[in-house]
């Protein structure tokens, strides 16, 4: 025995396990972590499974959900190199689990032997010379048919052991030339009850299934204190005011920044000022006063049946609202007074506020996950989530998830999705590669991205290639931002409309899931705090804003048309097809995404300020098309369609008019169909 078993103590029947699996796909991290999944997928599976010496092996996955008490099965089939893939529906949202199962296939193995030898058999030599190899094998037939017939049932066990009877009867024959006695039910029959005494299983692998809204989603920020007439405090019954515009413009998801009661302890005031005026508004990520904290509406924005009013209204126009929960306090939060203990404390005795030195913020104090307290911690902020999924609440944008322990996600969030597993939790992590994929693989639904600063062709690509291949798309769902409340980008601050319009594209066809600062990107805001600067001039974050949505030169039209683009293609609505083509312009981008044969060719000119052309070269056998066919490019966002045909079509982009096509490629009408008014 080599070192490297010694000690081990093998099960009874392991060192007859003669079949290896190895190398699953999908899997996170060895099983440490589920893959994640949407209700509907196929889920493809792949593993080497390989035996010694020349017997043929056989494989099967084995899944269900997780609190089912029976497994389904799929075959795998051998795709070459000893390489096994299958497929299989997951059909129901929450948890489930998946396993390889492989093992010596005696009955296939026998059967491929018998062909051999019946093809082998020499010419019949009328001598009376019989052959005794076949009449063995027939024996040996028997006896695997009726060791299946014995794990087989009724009219099965009784086919298994009438053939295995008709095998023996065959070699007790005296024959010269046998004929092939197996049929294809015979051998399907066998096939159906393998023997799986010395099976090799592998390991269990955990994967999650999050409902259609987790992979597809297209969301609206806003603040509702600033919905509110020329002046005035904005109310949940004046945000519920624009939700079905909102809706006939295709957004989905409606998401609020915090809507608790606002901290007066050194709450800040325009422009991040450290010095309030008395009408000042205060930061809503200052969390908590004497009337309440993550648990309670602002008094200024309604009451809980304003709130619940507003929820409904929103599922009545095809939506949902998404709250924001910052796990922080103001110095006035109940938590502080109550639980001192939750919060880091200075030498001096006080409370340590958040900053990021030399920035201070002494509006904010950040919890203490190392608190004495930390199980009484976890469960009060378990419960936020909790209470809000009560009323309704199912989608939730998590700020700044990765100043928290990550242990603390994988506890809340299973915790919570056990009691509502339909429930999305989108992380606003702008952090470091592996703390973002850390947080999605603890249970995150969706994540912000780099996209908001990648601009360059180069950037883009290898960025988007990054989040939308194996392995970081089994557990990592982008989100793409072109703004937030605190980021207005490089091009944003410079471009003028284009800028927004590139973006908005490039967000909205790049990636499934997308999201806008609302009201900023529409009517286009540009103008920084300061040059250089990321920041809003006039944050909205620290002030009451009053937007001129009715704006003729709002940007919402072009958002609506991008909007009901993607909920009519089906290419769009996922990012695992994701596909760049070379096109010989560094300053135009093309990509494309197929959903069956939904084809759409996006072409994107980056250059801001001059017109940009080139040739197209397209993959036409992955789209399904010939290598010379004609075929036709309709525009989603102008309506236009171009006649073309091959791979090699020209473009031409000009950033004042029209910077992208989105194109959506079928083959051309036939004259027939284009006289019945019937279109591709």
């Amino acid at each position: 025995m080599s070192s490297r078993s010694q000690g081990v103590a093998l099960k009874p029947s392991e060192g007859r396990n003669r079949v290896v699996v190895e190398g699953v796909k999908p899997q996170v991290e060895c099983g440490r972590f589920p893959v994640k999944r949407v209700v509907g997928d196929m889920v493809d599976v792949a593993a080497a499974v390989y035996g010694d010496g020349h017997d043929h092996v056989a494989a099967r996955v084995l899944y269900r959900k997780s609190d089912a008490s029976k497994w389904s099965e799929v075959r795998l089939k051998d795709v070459g190199n000893d390489l096994w893939q299958a497929s299989f529906p997951v059909d129901a949202i929450g948890s489930w689990e998946f396993k390889v199962q492989g093992w010596v296939d005696h009955f296939d193995t026998w059967r491929s032997d018998l062909a051999k030898r019946i093809a082998a058999q020499p010419a019949p030599t009328g001598t009376g010379e019989i052959s005794k190899d076949i009449p063995l094998a027939f024996l040996s037939g028997a006896l695997l048919l009726d060791a299946a017939s014995v794990r087989a049932e009724g009219d099965d066990a009784q086919q298994l052991k009438g053939f295995a009877s008709s095998l023996r009867w065959l070699a007790d024959k005296k024959l010269e030339r046998y004929d092939d006695p197996l049929t294809e039910e015979i051998v399907a029959l066998a096939d159906k009850y393998p023997d799986l005494e010395f099976a090799t299983t592998g390991e269990e692998m955990p994967l999650w299934v999050d409902r259609e809204r987790a992979r597809f989603s297209s969301w609206y920020e806003f603040f509702p204190r600033s919905a509110g007439p020329a002046g005035k405090h904005g109310t949940l019954r004046d945000a519920a005011k624009l939700l079905p515009e909102l809706g006939q413009m295709g957004f989905d998801v409606i998401y609020f920044p915090p809507i608790h009661p606002v901290g007066t302890a050194f709450r800040k005031g325009k422009n991040n000022s450290t010095e309030a005026a008395a009408d000042d508004v205060g930061s809503p990520w200052a969390i908590g006063n004497k009337q309440g904290g993550h648990t309670e509406i602002a008094p200024e924005l309604g009451t809980f049946a304003d709130f619940d009013s507003l929820v409904t209204a929103a599922q009545h126009s095809g939506m949902e609202i998404a709250l924001d929960i910052a796990f922080q306090c103001s110095p006035d939060h109940p938590w502080v007074k109550k639980h001192p203990e939750w919060f880091s404390i200075r030498p001096d005795g006080t409370i340590q506020y958040a900053e990021n030195p030399p920035k201070k913020y002494q509006d904010i104090y950040p919890l203490n996950f190392e608190s004495s307290d930390w199980q009484g911690l976890w469960n009060e902020l378990a419960g936020v989530f909790l209470f809000w999924a009560k009323r309704g609440v199912r989608i939730f944008r998590v700020d700044n998830p990765h100043t928290k322990a990550l242990p603390f996600w994988d506890w809340c969030l299973n915790r919570v999705q056990e009691q509502y597993p339909d429930a999305i939790f989108l992380a606003e992590a702008f952090t470091r590669p592996h703390v973002m994929y850390g947080l999605a693989k603890r249970g995150f639904s969706q994540s912000y991205t780099y996209f908001t600063w990648r601009e360059s062709k180069e950037e883009i690509t290898e960025y988007m290639i990054e989040i939308t291949t194996e392995p970081v798309r089994d557990f990592f769902r982008g989100n793409l931002w072109p703004n937030t409340p605190d980021i207005l980008p490089g091009s944003l601050k410079i471009g003028g409309r284009a800028a927004f319009a590139v973006r908005a594209v490039l967000a909205a066809t790049l990636g499934a899931n997308y999201g806008v600062y609302g009201p900023a990107f529409e009517l286009m805001d540009s103008i920084p705090v300061k040059p250089g600067s990321e920041e809003y001039l006039d944050s909205e974050k620290y002030q009451l804003r009053e937007w001129n949505r009715a704006s003729e030169d709002s940007l919402m039209p072009f958002l609506g048309k991008l909007n009901w683009g993607r909920r009519l293609h089906p290419a769009l609505q996922r990012d695992d097809t994701l596909r760049f083509h070379p096109i010989d312009n560094p300053k135009l981008l093309c990509y494309s995404k197929q959903a069956g044969t939904d084809i759409i060719l996006v072409v994107v000119n980056l250059d801001l300020e001059n017109p940009q052309s080139s040739m197209t070269d397209l993959p036409m056998a992955e789209f399904g098309f010939g290598q010379d066919e004609h075929f036709e490019a309709h525009d989603l966002l102008t309506d236009a369609v171009f006649p073309w045909s091959g791979p090699h079509n020209y473009v031409l982009l000009d950033p004042q008019q029209m910077p992208a096509h989105v194109l959506h490629l079928h083959r051309a009408p036939t004259e027939q169909e284009q006289q019945d008014g019937v279109t591709a």
